[in-house]
């Protein structure tokens, strides 16, 4: 059973940066689809970058410009770099994998959560 597993959060200043990583386990890397999402303290979960089949990289409108998602078949892992961070940008990150089809930031489109990573940004 595929799992999936992330790192890198924390607290930055209002332009900081930060990288987030998330390992996936039990999926074929030549397979690997992932999708980033976050979800801040009473409001619903959202989409923010994706990699889903054939390379294609999709980004929320949000932090289109300030965020790339990026990957390492050889080692199983995605990345989601971070710059130009704002404090609306506060929230726990989520990776996900296994995409079920659908849009891809449909929380129902991907199977296999992690249990997340927190990003706080200050002003």
């Amino acid at each position: 059973q595929a799992h999936v597993a992330e790192s890198g959060g924390g607290s930055v200043q209002t332009g900081g940066s930060l990288k987030l990583v998330c390992t996936v386990f039990g999926v074929s890397s030549s397979d690997l689809c992932i999708g980033w999402f976050r979800q801040a303290p009473g409001k619903e979960r959202e989409g923010v970058a994706s990699f889903v089949g054939g390379g294609t990289i999709s980004y929320a409108d949000s932090v289109k410009g300030r965020f790339t998602i990026s990957r390492d078949n050889a080692k199983s892992t995605l990345y989601l770099q971070m710059n130009s961070l704002k404090p609306e940008d506060t929230a726990t990150y989520y990776c996900a994998t296994r995409f079920l089809g659908g849009h891809w930031n449909s929380g129902n489109s991907w199977k296999y959560y992690g249990q997340g990573t927190q990003v706080t940004v200050s002003a």
